[in-house]
């Protein structure tokens, strides 16, 4: 057997690289940006969560409107008329009429005025919802998109980690082929294995490109630089660890279910008011007007013709029943009904929904515990294996490909423990959102896992 011996320095080389890496990584992490701070930006720039945030103001405005039929309603009217008569019998008349008056009206009995104001409330509290559903999508975006180019860093890391692996193999089989302790098989592994490295280091590049121009887009910011894991990454425990508390917690908290659960009420309330269309309001009304007339007569004429001022005042009470009014009441209240079983069905849809959705989350959650906890066991066996190789290799017992194979698990390992620790941070922010829990508060306690 040929004696193939590797270049002593390699293996101390390659630990100052990752050395180097990971200060300069550390240099970088000082003036990159933190979770929180990438998330207030997006509150203040998304277009879709600003979006819902306006809607959501506009319907407390909407709901003011409703509430106006509660009150009573005040008209004040004016108006000047001129008017000439010429007649062969008589002078010309002239008279100028100015007139103004304030009319009021208040519906002392409308049930279907109380009805409307209580679906405003309603209609208020959903658009809220919407507004919840909104801010907890943008909290999942943000982090998905943070924790995305943290990835795409990790991968260009380890990549070009790996091809410097390589190249030192590579410098070293050829050195040992020239001297003959070595075949051109030894060199031409080294080398695919070389030019391979080079494709994936391009590859991770875009990537990272293309990860951090969808992060600047959702803050609104140039080059942004995510703050890394603090070392050693120590992930909070996913509490708690059973599924029917989580389950619970998403039929009664998740802004899906309680906007379906008004949108059933509103419903109804609907149909109570098509009800109440075929039955007896009352109204109060009344007026205080003034006319001041005036003539080109005078004397006995004048008074005989109204000049002057008049003033009356009005109070009156008008009751309304509906006798007759084609079937369109009758309709109405067949519409609600249907409308309002509508509405129990897409409550029934969301309970099914917000369950399945939180149970899907629970369950990737603690998957991608238990891969986070293998992994690590991975790393840890698959440095032994490549110390165990490049001894191996040192004293003949192994190849060359038997190195880069064992470099090259190591190095898609460490890459797959970091992609699963950032799984397991916006997984569990999902299993959240899927629950109705998600609030920014947890965005802050993932921001206290980075790097300060």
């Amino acid at each position: 057997m040929s004696d193939r011996r590797a270049n002593p320095s390699r293996s101390s080389l390659t630990r100052l690289g990752l050395a180097l890496v990971l200060a300069f990584g550390s240099v970088a992490a000082a003036q990159a940006q933190s979770l929180q701070e990438l998330y207030d930006a997006a509150r203040g720039f998304d277009a879709s969560y600003l979006s819902a945030r306006s809607q959501a103001d506009s319907a407390q405005y909407k709901a003011a409107q409703v509430d106006a039929l509660a009150r009573p309603s005040l008209g004040l009217g004016a108006g000047v008329n001129a008017q000439r008569i010429d007649s062969p019998s008589s002078a010309s008349f002239n008279a100028t009429t100015v007139q103004a008056g304030l009319t009021a009206k208040y519906a002392l009995f409308n049930p279907g005025n109380s009805l409307s104001i209580q679906q405003a409330q309603r209609s208020l509290a959903a658009a809220q919802s919407d507004l919840e559903i909104a801010e907890q999508d943008l909290i999942v975006r943000v982090a998905q998109a943070y924790f995305d180019v943290l990835a795409a860093k990790d991968t260009l890391a380890t990549t070009q980690a790996a091809k410097a692996a390589i190249a030192e193999q590579l410098a070293s089989a050829k050195r040992n082929f020239e001297v003959g302790t070595a075949t051109i098989t030894d060199t031409r592994e080294a080398q695919a294995r070389y030019d391979l490295a080079t494709a994936n280091e391009i590859a991770a590049d875009s990537d990272l490109r293309v990860k951090g121009v969808i992060l600047d887009q959702l803050v609104g910011r140039v080059g942004v630089s995510p703050k890394p894991l603090a070392v050693p990454v120590a992930l909070p425990a996913v509490l708690p660890t059973t599924l029917d508390p989580w389950v619970n917690q998403a039929q009664e908290l998740h802004p899906a279910v309680r906007k379906a659960k008004l949108g059933l009420e509103i419903a109804q309330l609907e149909t109570s008011k098509s009800r109440a269309a075929d039955g007896i309001t009352v109204d109060l009304s009344g007026g205080l007007n003034a006319q001041n007339e005036r003539t080109n007569l005078s004397g006995l004429a004048a008074v005989a013709a109204g000049a002057g001022t008049t003033q009356t005042a009005s109070l009156g009470l008008s009751i309304n029943y509906p006798l007759y009014s084609g079937g369109a009441i009758q309709n109405r209240l067949k519409e609600t009904l249907a409308l309002e079983e509508k509405s129990r069905n897409d409550l029934e849809f969301a309970l099914r929904s917000v369950s399945q959705g939180t149970k899907s989350a629970f369950y990737g959650v603690q998957s991608l515990v238990a891969q986070v906890k293998a992994y690590e066991a991975a790393e840890s066996s698959s440095k032994l294996a490549l110390d165990a190789t490049q001894l191996g290799y040192k004293v003949g017992v192994r190849v060359n490909l038997d190195v880069l194979n064992a470099q090259t698990q190591l190095y898609t390992t460490q890459r797959d423990l970091a992609k699963a620790r950032y799984d397991v941070l916006v997984n569990s922010l999902k299993l959240r959102q899927a629950s109705g829990q998600l609030k920014p508060e947890d965005i802050s306690a993932v921001n206290t896992l980075l790097a300060k």
